[in-house]
């Protein structure tokens, strides 16, 4: 059996290991906008002059960030529309990556090594939706259901 035989069962199992992070911290955000909020202020702070007529708070980022998050995630998983998934997946880990772990500002040895780790895993995960953005059969193995 060739490699190119076994790609769409490959795919379905990639697409949901791939997808699992960004369903769970999905979720997690949703939970805890309120405890994650201070850290969506900067954020918020810059998007709310873009947005006037937007209810634009930290605790309204975050959980429409969360709310990305699964419905992206699922919509990935599941291969429904897995390319526009995998793009809008992509499109909100660069901002969070770059703002949510600056390793490069941590004075504590300890607390750097922890968010350049973060860091990485975050660019890794890039990496896999991009591969994923590439996929030229992504609804061959589609959950149905």
């Amino acid at each position: 059996m060739s490699l190119s035989s076994r790609t769409p069962s490959i795919r379905s199992a990639a697409r949901p290991l791939l997808a699992s992070m960004f369903v769970v911290g999905g979720l997690a955000s949703l939970r805890g906008a309120d405890d994650l909020a201070p850290a969506a202020a900067p954020v918020a702070d810059a998007v709310a002059p873009l947005a006037p007529s937007l209810p634009v708070t930290p605790t309204n980022l975050v959980r429409a960030h969360g709310a990305l998050n699964v419905v992206a995630g699922l919509g990935l998983a599941t291969g429904r529309l897995p390319r526009v998934s995998a793009f809008l997946l992509a499109l909100g880990l660069v901002p969070a990556t770059v703002r949510g772990h600056r390793f490069w500002e941590q004075a504590d040895p300890a607390e750097r090594a922890n968010q350049q780790i973060h860091f990485a895993k975050n660019v890794s995960l890039l990496g896999g939706l991009l591969y994923a953005l590439r996929d030229k059969a992504p609804r061959q193995d589609r959950v149905d259901g």
